[in-house]
């Protein structure tokens, strides 16, 4: 991993000019936030050598570096999943790639399911933990020392700092933000209402197929995480409707105005 690691970089080196402070990690329909970005400098997953690439609908497929709200970052529009049939380490080499180039904060996001009953789609949620269905864990295997230690405390996976800034940015935007538990399962089918059920009994105000993975290792290279969900359907069980990708996508353009006020303010207090 780190001689992959050490090529990725030596190329990366070659073809960018900015030293990102930032990670930002775009799910299913929010890569347009990377829009918002000045001073662009953008890298095709294909273009780097052994490197994934991402093929899930809503997924650009790139690296855009460049400024926003006057800090320097790096996003990720579009990430690997699980389900696509990668290695739990291969979803994790863009994290792995931040860790490299000095990232110190990350802010992930993705789409969710909705199993809180007072959620409704479109709205935002601001993880406060994660329960890890996933059956996998990105760390197994050998550890490798100068990545990070081998038992990584996960008591504050999601930064209280960083929750608190967003708390802050979303009431100079106006906007509501809900709190809660997000559940990670391997997918790609969607959960069955009686999964729902479980997950609510256990805890869990959200599902979706990602971010657990990237935030594990993230706390393993010591980078501080905010996490954010649009909750882009309620799940399973809860309204009569068949869940669909699509109605997903559709969401998530709804709220890309408030979705890109909200990051912009976040990154601006960061």
């Amino acid at each position: 991993m780190v001689d992959e690691l050490n090529n990725i970089i030596d190329y990366l080196k070659d073809r960018i000019n900015i030293e990102p402070d930032i990670g930002l990690i775009l799910g299913s329909g929010l890569g347009v936030m990377a829009e918002e970005i000045h001073n662009k400098e953008i890298v095709d997953y294909e273009a780097i050598p052994d490197f994934p690439v991402s093929t899930v609908e809503g997924h650009a497929g790139r690296f855009v570096l460049g400024e926003l709200a006057d800090k320097k970052v790096i996003a990720m529009q579009g990430r690997f999943h699980y389900y696509e049939g990668y290695t739990m380490k291969e979803i994790v080499l863009p994290v792995r790639m931040f860790q490299k180039m000095g990232v110190q904060r990350m802010i992930v996001t993705n789409a969710a399911g909705g199993i809180n009953l007072n959620f409704e789609a479109g709205d935002f949620m601001i993880i406060t933990d994660h329960i890890n269905l996933m059956g996998d864990n990105p760390l197994r295997g050998e550890n490798i020392k100068s990545l990070g230690t081998r038992f990584p405390d996960m008591s504050e996976a999601y930064s209280t700092q960083l929750i608190d800034l967003a708390e802050k940015a979303a009431m100079d935007q106006e906007l509501m933000l809900n709190k809660g538990i997000y559940a990670a399962v391997m997918g790609p089918s969607y959960e069955t209402p009686a999964e729902i059920r479980y997950l609510r009994n256990i805890g869990a105000d959200a599902v979706g197929m990602s971010t657990v993975p990237e935030v594990i290792t993230a706390n393993h290279a010591g980078i501080e995480v905010l996490g954010i969900s649009c909750i882009t359907n309620m799940a399973a069980g809860v309204l009569p409707s068949p869940l669909d990708h699509r109605e997903v996508m559709k969401i998530a353009e709804n709220v890309k105005p408030d979705f890109i006020s909200l990051i912009k303010s976040i990154i601006e207090k960061m």
